[in-house]
């Protein structure tokens, strides 16, 4: 009688023992997270339509709503019942030092995944490629590179877009006068008064000047672009194998799903706050065979 009133003793223990175990067993930012309850994600106040402040000044938008989704599967792998969410924000020059430090966790927004990046931080699989192409007046029926033969067109000075524009007019002599702005909003408003005929820039930047203009519906973005889609990712710190694993996994079943498309109509083809723009940017087929198959690379001829 004593042996059977001590069997419940005993395997409440070893249970203990096994839970304890497979706690100590965690390491890197999965077993941070277990022994604070808490994870941190950086969001940017400004990468529309990535992760930006809405009205309440809540960070918002599509890779806003990819990091949730490896929340929940944290919070799903380390059997958490509350797992507490703490949003920090980064800029372009903190994101990396935050990440690296430990101060974020994952960083939610545009950047770029190439190898040199690769180098300090990892990056989960790629949720958004852009490419250098043009915007353009509907009116203008210019629809290819080609098709500017002869024709004025803008870039900003200093990007790597200008750069391959001028290589490209050189290389088809086709006669491309070229003009450098100072920034993004004066080549856009090149078009819009009609000084020059096209605007050659990441295309999800063009879509949103577009989005953000006083008539929208007037402008068309190019069919072919200049470069290969250079992927963005949601960063998260280097070496730290587990943690990634569960991003990875997390991130790879979403784009999978029927969700991943409707998410990307969410932010990229219907109003957003808090303007209620609509970037009308239709998901890309290198986006669609990224998405049915995710990768991390960071190789742009992958996709």
């Amino acid at each position: 009688m004593r042996l059977r009133s001590l069997l419940p003793v005993l395997l409440a223990g070893l249970a203990a023992s096994a839970g304890a175990a497979s706690a100590q067993d965690l390491t890197g930012t999965l077993k941070k997270i277990k022994e604070t309850g808490q994870i941190t994600l950086g969001y940017r106040d400004s990468s529309v339509p990535f992760s930006y402040l809405d009205n309440n000044q809540k960070p918002v938008g599509f890779a806003m709503d990819i990091c949730y989704k490896i929340v929940d599967a944290v919070k799903s792998e380390l059997k958490l019942d509350k797992l507490e969410v703490k949003l920090n924000p980064v800029t372009s020059a903190t994101r990396i030092p935050l990440i690296a430090n430990g101060t974020v966790d994952l960083e939610c927004g545009s950047t770029t995944n190439n190898v040199d990046r690769q180098k300090q931080v990892a990056f989960t699989n790629t949720h958004f490629l852009t490419a250098n192409r043009f915007v353009t007046k509907k009116s203008s029926g210019l629809t290819k590179f080609e098709d500017l033969k002869g024709k004025t067109v803008v870039s900003t000075s200093g990007t790597t877009n200008i750069k391959m524009i001028n290589e490209y007019n050189a290389e088809k002599k086709l006669g491309i006068t070229i003009l450098p702005a100072k920034d993004h909003a004066e080549a856009f408003l090149m078009v819009e008064t009609g000084r020059a005929a096209a605007f050659v820039m990441d295309d999800v930047l063009l879509a949103s000047l577009a989005a953000g203009s006083k008539e929208p519906t007037a402008y068309v973005i190019s069919t072919d672009a200049l470069s290969k889609p250079e992927p963005y990712g949601i960063m998260l710190r280097k070496d730290d194998a587990a943690f990634k694993k569960v991003a990875d996994a997390a991130t790879a079943a979403f784009y999978k799903s029927p969700e991943a498309k409707t998410t990307y109509d969410k932010w990229f083809m219907k109003p957003i706050p808090p303007r209620d723009i609509n970037l009308n940017l239709p998901m890309s087929e290198a986006l669609q065979t990224a998405f049915a198959k995710p990768s991390d690379s960071p190789d742009p001829a992958s996709y």
